[in-house]
C-alpha cells in the first residue's frame, strides 16, 4: 500500500511539473511571443522574405532576399542557406545569383516529390536602371526566372525564364510593356500533382495599379527536363485579378488550395483590409475579390502589409495579419494570427490572437514563413533587417482552431471570481496580488454587466488606492467601457469599441492586457474589438511606464445608488487568449453566443 501511494503521489508531481513547465497559460503556453527570442537566421542591412522547404532528411532549405544596404539597393541577390536542427541554427548563405550581377529578388522554393529545388525570383536580365533619364530602383524590373538544384545548392541549373504573357496592365505601364514590373511572396503549392503560384504585375512604376497573375505546370512533379515544363499564366484574358472597387494597389496574392479541390487566394490593399477570392477552375476564373470575414460577419483588417495564408497538414488553415485598419506599411506590430477552417465551399477564420511582438512598436515584422514537421510548427518572419525563426506551441493553434466550438470557463490562472450574489450582498473585497506588466504575462478582467442607461462615468470595478494606483472599469462614451491602468503618477485608458454596450440586457465584456507588446484589447459579447468602421485600430498600447498597478481594495459599482450593474467578475494573473475569453463567454449563466457563422 505504501508503495501504491508513493507512486500516485509522484506521478501526480510529474504531472504538475509538466503543467508548470509547458503551459505557463493558455495565454502565453510554452512559446516566446517576443519575436526578439527567436533563432536568427540572418541579419544585415536587408534580409526579407526567409521562406524554407523541408527535405526528405530533415534538413531545412531557406531561401531569402538580401544585400549590405537598405532594400532595393544596388548588389541585392538571393541567397540559400541550410539548418540541420530545426532552425537552431544555420549555414553561411550562398548565392544563388551573385551580388555583383543583375538584381535578383523575391526568391520563393519549391520542393519536387523526387526532391528536387526550384527557386524563382525577379531578375533584371535587361539592367534597367533609369526612367526618364533618372536613376530608379529596379528590382521589380525584368524577366520571372527560375533554377534548381539537385544537390541542396552545391550546384545549380543555369536560368531559365518564364514565359510572362503580355496583358493590359503591362501596356499601360511606365515602358509600355516593353519592360514589366513585378514580384511574388508567398511559396508555390501543389495542386492536382502540379504546381502553382501567385505573382504580382504592376502597371505604374512602381508600385501602383497592381493585380494578381498566377503560373501553374502540371508536370514539374515528374519531368526533370525544364524545356519539357508545361506552363501556363492564368486567369485567362488580358486582366488578372483585381476589383476595381478596392483601389489602385492590390498586391502580393498568395494562395492554398483548398481540402474541395478550389484555389483560395488573399491579397493586400491600402482600403485598411486584405482581400480574398476562389477560384473553381484551377485559376482561369476567379470570384469577385471581396474583404474576407471573421466567423463573427465582422470585416478582416489589414494595413498595407503582407496576409499570408496557410494550409496545414491537417486540412486546416492558418491566417497570418496585423488585425488594424492602417492604409500604409507602417502598424506591422505586432503579428496576429486567425485559424480557418473550410465549409460550404468557403474557409471561415476565427477571431484573431497576438502570435508574436517586438518591443518598439514602430519596428515591422512581415513576409512570413509556416514550416510543418513530426507534428511541430515554426514561423519565420523579417523586420526587413533580421529574420528569424520562431517555434510555436501546437496546442497554441489547436485551441485557435477550436474558437468555432469553444463553450467552457477557463479557471487556469483565476485567483478572483465572485459571483452575482456574492456581489449583490457585499461591495468591497480584498485585492489580489497582481503580476508586473513586465515581459510575457499579463491580466485579464472578466465581467457580465448590466446598465440601466449608458451614460459616461459609470463605475463598475474600482482597485485604485489613495495615490491613484490600480485599475479603474467604467462606461466610456457611446456605449463602451473603460478601463484605466494607473501607477499614481501615469495613466492609461483604452475603451472598447462603441456601440457594442446597450442600456438593460446582460452583455459579457473582458478586458485584457498584455504585457508583452504592452497592449490592452476588448472581448464584448464574443466579438474581438477591431475598431470596427469608427476607428483603425480597436486595440491599444499602454504607457510603458506602466508596470505595477497594485492598489487598494475592489470596490465595486454596485453600491452607488443601488446599482447592480456588475453581475459577475472574474480575474486572472494572465493574459487570456481570445478564444479562451470567448468560451468564458459562451458557457456564461443564461448566456450563450452563437458557435459559428450562420450560412
Amino acid at each position: 500500500m505504501k508503495n501504491k501511494i508513493t507512486f500516485i503521489q509522484t506521478l501526480w508531481i510529474a504531472i504538475i511539473i509538466v503543467i508548470a513547465t509547458n503551459t505557463n497559460g493558455f495565454g502565453q503556453m510554452d512559446f516566446p511571443r517576443n519575436a526578439e527570442k527567436g533563432n536568427k537566421i540572418f541579419s544585415s542591412g536587408y534580409a526579407d522574405q526567409p521562406y524554407v522547404e523541408v527535405l526528405d532528411d530533415g534538413t531545412w532549405f531557406c531561401v531569402f532576399t538580401t544585400g549590405k544596404e537598405a532594400e532595393g539597393s544596388r548588389g541585392q541577390h538571393i541567397v540559400y542557406t541550410l539548418s540541420k536542427d530545426q532552425g537552431e541554427s544555420w549555414t553561411k548563405p550562398r548565392p544563388i545569383e551573385p551580388a555583383s550581377g543583375p538584381v535578383a529578388s523575391w526568391v520563393m522554393p519549391y520542393k519536387t516529390d523526387y526532391g528536387r529545388i526550384y527557386v524563382f525570383y525577379i531578375y533584371n536580365g535587361d539592367r534597367i536602371q533609369e526612367l526618364k533619364g533618372r536613376r530608379i530602383r529596379n528590382d521589380m524590373l525584368g524577366w520571372y526566372c527560375y533554377r534548381y538544384t539537385d544537390d541542396k545548392g552545391k550546384t545549380w541549373s543555369e536560368r531559365h525564364r518564364l514565359p510572362v504573357r503580355k496583358t493590359h496592365v503591362d501596356s499601360i505601364n511606365d515602358w509600355n510593356g516593353e519592360v514589366q514590373i513585378m514580384w511574388g511572396i508567398g511559396k508555390p503549392v501543389d495542386m492536382n500533382e502540379g504546381m502553382m503560384f501567385a505573382f504580382t504585375k504592376i502597371g505604374k512604376y512602381m508600385l501602383s495599379r497592381s493585380e494578381g497573375w498566377f503560373f501553374k505546370c502540371t508536370n514539374i512533379n515528374t519531368e526533370r527536363n525544364p524545356e519539357k515544363l508545361n506552363w501556363e499564366m492564368v486567369p485567362e484574358g488580358n486582366h488578372g485579378l483585381r476589383n476595381p472597387k478596392f483601389g489602385p494597389i492590390q498586391a502580393e496574392q498568395n494562395i492554398v488550395q483548398m481540402n474541395n479541390g478550389d484555389i483560395y487566394c488573399m491579397y493586400r490593399t491600402i482600403t485598411g483590409h486584405p482581400v480574398n477570392a476562389y477560384s473553381r477552375d484551377g485559376g482561369k476564373s476567379w470570384t469577385e475579390p471581396q474583404i474576407p470575414e471573421y466567423s463573427t460577419g465582422n470585416k478582416i483588417k489589414n494595413p498595407r502589409a503582407c496576409p499570408r495564408i496557410w494550409k496545414c497538414k491537417n486540412g486546416k488553415y492558418l491566417f497570418w495579419h496585423h488585425n488594424n485598419g492602417w492604409w500604409n506599411y507602417q502598424k506591422r506590430n505586432p503579428a496576429w494570427i486567425s485559424g480557418g477552417i473550410e465549409k460550404n465551399g468557403r474557409v471561415i477564420w476565427s477571431q484573431p490572437e497576438i502570435l508574436l511582438y517586438e518591443k518598439d512598436p514602430d519596428v515591422r515584422m512581415s513576409y512570413p514563413d509556416l514550416i510543418e514537421q513530426n507534428g511541430q510548427y515554426w514561423i519565420t518572419e523579417t523586420n526587413k533587417e533580421t529574420a528569424r525563426t520562431h517555434r510555436i506551441d501546437p496546442e497554441f493553434f489547436k485551441l485557435l482552431w477550436n474558437q468555432f466550438n469553444i463553450e467552457k470557463v477557463t479557471r487556469e490562472g483565476l485567483i478572483f471570481e465572485r459571483t452575482e450574489k456574492e456581489l449583490e450582498k457585499q461591495g468591497v473585497f480584498p485585492m489580489p496580488e497582481l503580476p508586473k506588466l513586465e515581459g510575457p504575462g499579463g491580466i485579464t478582467i472578466d465581467m457580465r454587466i448590466s446598465l440601466q442607461d449608458l451614460a459616461e462615468g459609470q463605475v463598475i470595478l474600482d482597485t485604485r488606492d489613495e495615490e491613484g494606483r490600480g485599475m479603474l472599469v467604467e462606461t466610456g462614451e457611446y456605449g463602451s467601457i473603460k478601463l484605466t491602468l494607473s501607477t499614481g503618477n501615469k495613466s492609461s485608458t483604452w475603451c472598447s469599441d462603441r456601440g457594442l454596450i446597450e442600456a438593460f440586457g446582460t452583455h459579457q465584456v473582458t478586458a485584457v492586457i498584455h504585457s508583452g507588446p504592452r497592449i490592452i484589447s476588448f472581448v464584448v459579447n464574443g466579438i474581438v474589438c477591431d475598431g470596427r468602421e469608427y476607428r483603425p485600430f480597436g486595440w491599444g498600447r499602454y504607457d510603458k511606464e506602466i508596470t505595477g498597478i497594485n492598489g487598494g481594495p475592489l470596490r465595486t459599482g454596485n453600491q452607488n445608488k443601488g446599482s447592480k450593474r456588475l453581475k459577475h467578475l472574474r480575474i486572472y494573473n494572465r493574459n487570456l487568449m481570445h478564444t479562451e475569453v470567448i468560451g468564458n463567454q459562451r458557457a456564461g449563466e443564461g448566456y450563450h453566443l452563437p458557435l459559428l457563422l450562420n450560412d
